[in-house]
């Protein structure tokens, strides 16, 4: 059998679904999910197989008007991941339809250079009603010469094999790009850091979230076979501490014993972790931050 590997990139507005599908596609949880946009930072790349093939999903960040520099350089990554692709899927929600958003990245796909196919996959298609989705077909195959479209609900799975076998087969002939049992290219230290920031989201208000980073500063194998992970929180202000800490430590206690819980499940072991709060006011500008989030900090420039 002749076997195949290749990239796709999955792109689209912010909380498209792209982190959900990723996460169905591998079988895994190798992406940041919540309920709250702009939570995908680096191009996260999980690894499927189908049949002889192997597909590597590039979750980039959500395309959206960047204001900020992290933004500017999110944006760089997303992009960034679209153009290294052997396939591109554009996500779009059912429910939200052709938005502005969604117009301005089929304006950048005619501009773009290179010969990925581009599909599209109408997301969460069980909040509308099949006339809806129909006239919603129609209206983006009109805006754009898609190769393929598909009717998906990456929460639930449905269509999602479909997708999948499709991408199987457009993939490129070629040895696989990583071990069979490999789901993630990212660094355990750097998944360990992407769920504590996961729970931080969730359990904080709407802006904060953007306003911080965690990172996984050590990482000790220990000779009973558990695992001993340090990481910092870094904020922004003082004030932001407060927030992150909690009443006499309990919001940290509890996002840190919910990403231990998610850690020992993900890695089949015992995890000690400890997770420490410190104010960096300059983070947003600091090379090494965005290197951790596998970002390019002159990209947001």
């Amino acid at each position: 059998m002749t076997t195949r590997a290749g990239f796709v990139a999955l792109i689209g507005e912010p909380n498209a679904g792209k982190s959900t599908l990723t996460n169905h596609m591998v079988g895994a949880k190798v992406s940041i999910v919540t309920h709250k946009v702009q939570t995908t930072r680096a191009r996260i790349r999980g690894v499927a197989i189908e049949d002889e093939s192997q597909i590597v999903f590039v979750d980039t960040p959500g395309l959206f008007q960047p204001k900020r520099r992290l933004d500017r350089a999110m944006v760089a990554a997303a992009w960034g991941g679209a153009s290294d692709a052997d396939v591109i899927v554009l996500l779009v929600e059912a429910h939200r339809g052709l938005t502005r958003g969604v117009q301005a990245i089929i304006d950048r796909l005619k501009d773009r250079g290179g010969n990925a196919p581009v599909a599209l996959a109408i997301n969460k298609i069980d909040r509308v009603k099949s006339e809806v989705l129909l006239e919603l077909t129609q209206k983006l195959n009109a805006a754009f010469d898609f190769e393929k479209t598909f009717l998906i609900s990456a929460e639930k799975g449905h269509g999602c094999d479909d997708l999948k076998a499709w991408l199987a087969g457009r993939m490129p002939e070629g040895p696989w790009l990583y071990p069979e049992d490999q789901i993630a290219d990212l660094p355990l230290r750097m998944i360990a850091a992407e769920m504590t920031r996961e729970k931080l989201t969730l359990r904080l208000h709407q802006e904060l979230p953007y306003q911080l980073t965690v990172e996984t500063e050590n990482w000790e194998e220990r000779k009973d076979g558990s695992a001993r992970i340090d990481q910092v929180v870094y904020v922004a202000r003082d004030g932001h501490k407060g927030i992150v800490l909690g009443h006499k430590g309990e919001t940290i206690k509890s996002v840190s014993r919910a990403s231990r819980e998610e850690l020992e499940e993900f890695l089949g072991r015992k995890i000690h972790l400890f997770v420490t709060v410190k104010v960096r006011p300059n983070w947003l500008d600091e090379a090494e931050r965005y290197s951790e989030m596998g970002l390019d900090i002159r990209d947001g420039s």
